[in-house]
């Protein structure tokens, strides 16, 4: 049996999806409906992995750090507990240490190495519709985030979705692997501009740190999470060029989708 956690979110409802016609998957989620299973990161009693042979763990990251590892540490114990064959962990690309957010992803990779269990990890790079999320233009078709003239090696979610599924319906063949998983043509603001008929004039970080926190909708761990992400594309280092491989067209066995259409498309919805 093969179990995927994260089940709801943007990710796993695309990897759920390519597997809707087999019935030896299950899902794991918070709420779940008929056939699914309960499986709540925060409620370690709840992650009872019993008959799985593969678990699939679409990392669980919007919190702050200590909960995410908790939520990990409390998922990779039950995995153990169950007798799990094979776990399968959705990462942070291997450029994304800048990142605030990367230590979790880090900690949790060690966790796997550590653990009884078989494993692999999906190094994902940034969601192209992410960036579409931080970087949209705005009513006059002006794209004011702070990218400077930095690129960013984002990824179309499809393409991430696909390969999850490969490795996850196939995991013998991947054990004891980390993948390197980004775009290949990365992607800047007057790329993003140019593909929507806009314009880019870029915002300083001081001037977008004050607008997040002037708005009152972030979260305040979010907030240093996005700056992270401006600054590290800004200065260059989510490019995809530090990365001694990109494994996305292997695993894929084909070229990867572009990220600038992914973008279009998440951006008019």
């Amino acid at each position: 049996m093969l179990m995927i956690t994260g089940a709801t979110g943007a990710l796993g409802k695309l990897v759920t999806a390519r597997l809707a016609d087999r019935d030896d998957v299950v899902l794991g989620t918070r709420d779940p409906a008929p056939g699914e299973r309960r499986v709540d990161f925060d409620d370690p009693a709840s992650l009872d992995f019993t008959g799985v042979d593969t678990l699939l763990v679409i990392s669980a990251g919007a919190a702050e750090d200590d909960v995410v590892i908790a939520r990990h540490d409390a998922a990779i114990s039950a995995a153990e507990k169950a007798g799990v064959r094979h776990l399968v962990y959705t990462s942070l690309s291997g450029d994304g240490d800048h990142l605030t957010y990367a230590l979790a992803h880090r900690w949790t990779e060690r966790r796997l190495r550590a653990s009884s269990l078989k494993w692999t990890v999906l190094r994902n790079g940034l969601y192209a519709e992410f960036l579409a999320a931080i970087a949209a233009p705005g009513p006059d078709g002006t794209i004011a985030a702070p990218l400077g003239t930095g690129r960013l090696a984002a990824v179309a979610r499809e393409d991430l979705a696909e390969a999850a599924v490969r490795v996850a319906t196939a995991p013998a063949a991947h054990e004891g692997r980390t993948y390197e998983l980004v775009g290949e043509h990365a992607i800047g603001g007057a790329d993003l501009a140019a593909a929507l008929d806009g314009s880019y004039e870029p915002d300083s970080l001081a001037a977008t740190r004050a607008a997040l926190i002037g708005a009152g909708q972030a979260l305040p761990f979010q907030v240093p999470m996005l700056m992270s992400t401006y600054s590290a594309v800004t200065a260059g280092f989510l490019d995809g060029t530090a990365l001694a491989r990109n494994d996305l067209r292997t695993l894929l066995g084909r070229a990867p989708s572009p990220a600038i259409e992914a973008y279009v498309r998440a951006v008019r919805g």
